[in-house]
């Protein structure tokens, strides 16, 4: 009785105290991410954002920019379970989520049995995913979405948290498969990876050239990274935060009354909702990351990149003009009021 009295005369934490655990959890994951990645900085933010947010990202980048060693450095600093796949043409469905084996058991003969693959995880690397066909794609974006694979007529739910990191090349085409607009949007962000800048290129040379890379330290474990992510519903977002997120979502759309004549002439489908729903869970997140338990237009304003590109079809008018969609985004977010 007296320990059920004490448990209940403890005070939880308030949201200060809350957005502080956040920022310290922050500060050593950069820190241990440093010991490894070179520059980056806007790179690992969005990471850091879909990590406390729960969801899912596409890293573009062309090969070298160390795509997978980033992934994989995130996921040694946090004690979860870590998962790898190696898209390949000929990877089918249960390559992934596995597959039941006839075994024989002892005094019941033979039985099935379910043998879990790669995406029974945490964290799933899926590497150059857009060289497997559209059939082995299907079978990871049932996971994206319902954090639940289906195999032999049976469901198996995936263990919170569950988020898949992806890479892709944008360059080398030669058998690939483009990535179905469905599973584009379940990828909170596409994050694009550019080149490091002269002096980055150094210290990546001269780190890589001594011997095996520094070792990372585990920061942050499965509970207390559910109990951060559980916090990011609950930061506030006002009426007009909430609105301008939608109004740019809206202005994507060449059917939309509000759409300004680049986006009629450039864009054959724009964002759905699920696209204003993202940029407002991501807006969230960023604002914690950064010691604030409100979030702010220039949250939205700096995620609207990362969370639409992937979501805009650009006409073939735009792209024979040389128009991307980061183009696009761009123009809407100066023109669109706050």
């Amino acid at each position: 009785m007296e320990a059920a009295e004490h448990k209940s005369d403890q005070i939880a934490p308030s949201d200060d105290e809350l957005v502080a655990q956040v920022v310290s959890a922050r500060d050593a994951l950069v820190k241990e991410i440093d010991r490894r990645i070179v520059g980056q900085r806007e790179v690992i933010d969005h990471l850091l954002v879909a990590l406390l947010a729960g969801g899912h990202v596409l890293l573009v980048g062309v090969p070298g920019l160390a795509k997978t060693l980033m992934v994989k450095t995130v996921s040694e600093a946090l004690s979860l379970v870590f998962g790898r796949v190696q898209f390949t043409p000929d990877l089918m469905p249960t390559d992934i989520t596995g597959t039941d084996i006839l075994e024989e058991v002892e005094g019941k003969g033979r039985a099935f049995r379910f043998v879990k693959g790669p995406i029974f995880c945490n964290l799933l690397l899926a590497d150059e995913v857009n060289r497997t066909p559209p059939k082995t794609q299907a079978a990871l974006l049932e996971a994206m979405q319902e954090r639940a694979v289906t195999a032999g007529g049976n469901t198996y739910k995936l263990d919170p948290p569950f988020m898949v990191f992806a890479t892709q090349n944008p360059i080398e085409l030669a058998g690939t498969y483009p990535l179905p607009e469905a599973q584009l949007d379940r990828f909170m962000l596409q994050v694009a990876i550019e080149y490091p800048s002269s002096a980055d290129e150094v210290e990546i040379v001269r780190r890589t050239t001594v011997g095996d890379p520094p070792p990372v330290a585990k920061v942050l474990d499965r509970p207390r990274i559910l109990s951060l992510q559980a916090l990011v519903p609950r930061v506030p977002a006002a009426d007009h935060v909430l609105e301008y997120a939608v109004r740019l979502t809206r202005r994507t759309r060449p059917g939309d009354p509000t759409a300004p004549q680049d986006v009629r002439r450039c864009v054959t489908w724009g964002a759905g909702p699920r696209a204003a729903q993202m940029l407002v869970l991501a807006a969230k997140a960023r604002s914690l990351l950064r010691g604030r338990f409100a979030v702010d237009l220039d949250d939205v304003a700096a995620l609207a990149p990362a969370v639409l590109r992937h979501r805009l079809v650009t006409s073939f008018e735009a792209e024979a003009e040389g128009v991307q969609a980061d183009d696009v985004v761009r123009g809407l977010i100066e023109t669109t009021t706050r």
